[in-house]
């Protein structure tokens, strides 16, 4: 069994019928997806649950609890 060859595709340079109807379905479906996904994430994250920090991190100091082998 070999691999298809460009060449040997008889809808290569355009797409038509129902194989097209499916190549836009499957976008379609993917961007549909990805917005329900996006509303529902921005919804029902909690974004407001934030500590203020005023003063600046300069060091952070290594572990001393880790024990190196």
């Amino acid at each position: 069994m070999s691999e298809p060859r460009l060449e040997d595709m008889s809808d290569y340079n355009t797409l038509k019928g129902e194989k097209k109807r499916i190549v836009w379905t499957v976008i379609i479906a993917g961007l549909l997806l990805g917005v329900i996904y996006m509303v529902a994430y921005n919804k029902y994250t909690d974004q407001g649950d934030t500590i203020p920090v005023k003063d600046k991190i300069m060091l952070v100091p290594l572990s001393q609890s880790i024990p190196v082998r």
